[in-house]
């Protein structure tokens, strides 16, 4: 609901005529409170660690792709725990999705319209190509090897937690509408709009790393 509130929230303001000048609010901090460019996500991202839980804390460095580690490592801290005893509900691992690792957090669509496959260099076991759909959200056999392992859906729904660097997500838009002669902010909103359900938009990834070793998470390197 405060995606779908955010994306009319931030279209409208394009259609008030907003263009390609846009660039400097997107990328100067002065214009970090300016309600057109800050989608509605972020006020509640700071709430958002509220929900880490249990005895069991860790938080992932999502830097990259890294061939899925950052999910891959996010299952396995449940499966090792499960395995010595402990429930999901003792459980948090989270998963930070930043710079190079933000197309983990996308959906399929925009994976196809940008070819984040290509731009990231992640292959499709199955084509052998790089891939036109994310392969962790809900994974295909042979994305994972392993066939056990679960992606970010399955382990949204046992309770861990993924969040995706909102400065990132500006930096590489602003990079490919300069590459492509478009306005960066209706790339940039195009964007926002295509993150995975339930995937938390944050300030920035190093930011969302520090405020969940505040709420008692270990930390590891995944990207």
């Amino acid at each position: 609901m405060t995606n779908d509130k955010s994306r009319r929230s931030f279209i409208n303001a394009m259609a008030m005529g907003i263009t390609a000048s846009s660039l400097s609010l997107l990328t100067n901090p002065l214009y970090a409170n300016d309600e057109r460019f800050v989608p509605l996500q972020l006020d509640n991202a700071a709430g958002w660690f509220n929900k880490i839980k249990g005895k069991h804390r860790i938080v992932y460095d999502g830097a990259n792709p890294n061939k899925g580690l950052p999910i891959i490592w996010n299952w396995a801290y449940y499966a090792s725990n499960n395995q010595t005893g402990s429930t999901d509900n003792n459980i948090t691992a989270m998963s930070v999705l930043r710079h190079g690792g933000i197309a983990l957090a996308l959906d399929s669509f925009l994976w196809e319209k940008y070819q984040l496959g290509n731009m990231f260099g992640i292959i499709d076991s199955a084509s052998q190509k790089p891939s036109i759909r994310n392969l962790y959200y809900e994974p295909q056999n042979g994305d994972f090897p392993l066939p056990e392992i679960n992606g970010i859906k399955k382990m949204q729904e046992r309770g861990a937690l993924f969040c995706v660097c909102d400065l990132a997500i500006k930096k590489m838009t602003h990079d490919i509408a300069a590459k492509k002669g478009l306005d960066p902010a209706l790339v940039y909103t195009d964007w926002i709009s295509h993150i995975l359900p339930d995937i938390q938009l944050v300030p920035s990834g190093v930011w969302a790393l520090g405020i969940a070793q505040e709420h008692g998470c270990g930390y590891i390197y995944a990207g």
